[in-house]
């Protein structure tokens, strides 16, 4: 029998193009040691795996894993996750992850999840003169770690792309982990605009804690 994965789009921009494919799939489908066999398959840059929470709990168990590795937390894998359960019908405050637990919340059409920067991988933060500078970036410039290239594009606005080829990644459409590191970096809140025009906001709120949001959508779902 093929295991079913959903399939959402995350940080779409408003009118629901772009963002980022991530697989979800019921954890009690595939064992933990076929995991990352499964991720790699599907080639999303993250598959993520739901231990599905009882009606009128809070909290959702999740393991995230690249095509190359599990990561202990990623921003896009919460922030589509937490939409995909309120979408189903259970709606979860918390989201438990290796990192830790990560708080999620709607307002609007936006649904946001709160995390810690350090939780997120290390990125190489290269700042370019403009936009145009970002679009000029190659891929292939990259084979190895983690890199994340950015410019100004107004008031508390930026431009960015992110590559990471160690994960098996060579380019991300939109990176909420990344977006951790550079709210952190810059010290303020931004709406981001990454890869062929996905849409990510941040805001820096008490005790060391940063929010990462935006809007998801329901894409067809795949069997493997």
């Amino acid at each position: 029998m093929g295991i079913q994965v959903d399939v959402v789009r995350v940080f779409t921009d408003p009118e629901g193009r772009h963002g980022n494919p991530l697989g979800i799939v019921d954890a009690s489908r595939v064992a933990p040691p076929d995991r990352q066999r499964v991720a790699t398959a599907l080639g999303y840059s993250e598959t993520v795996f739901v231990d599905l929470p009882e009606p009128n709990t809070t909290t959702a168990s999740a393991r995230i894993f690249t095509p190359a590795a599990e990561l202990r937390f990623a921003g896009h894998p919460t922030v589509g996750l937490a939409w995909w359960l309120a979408d189903r019908g259970l709606p979860v405050d918390t989201l438990a992850v290796p990192a830790g637990d990560v708080a999620t919340h709607t307002t609007g059409a936006d649904t946001w999840v709160r995390a810690r920067p350090d939780w997120a991988p290390e990125f190489t933060l290269h700042c370019q003169p403009d936009a145009a500078a970002v679009a000029a970036v190659a891929a292939a410039s990259f084979d190895t770690g983690h890199h994340y290239v950015w410019a100004w594009a107004g008031e508390g606005a930026i431009r960015s792309r992110m590559f990471a080829p160690d994960l098996g990644v060579p380019e991300d459409e939109a990176t909420g982990a990344a977006a951790l590191r550079i709210t952190e970096h810059l010290r303020r809140g931004l709406h981001i605009t990454q890869g062929r025009g996905s849409r990510i906001v941040t805001r820096i709120v008490p005790e060391g804690w940063i929010e990462v949001g935006g809007q998801v959508r329901r894409d067809r779902p795949v069997t493997i």
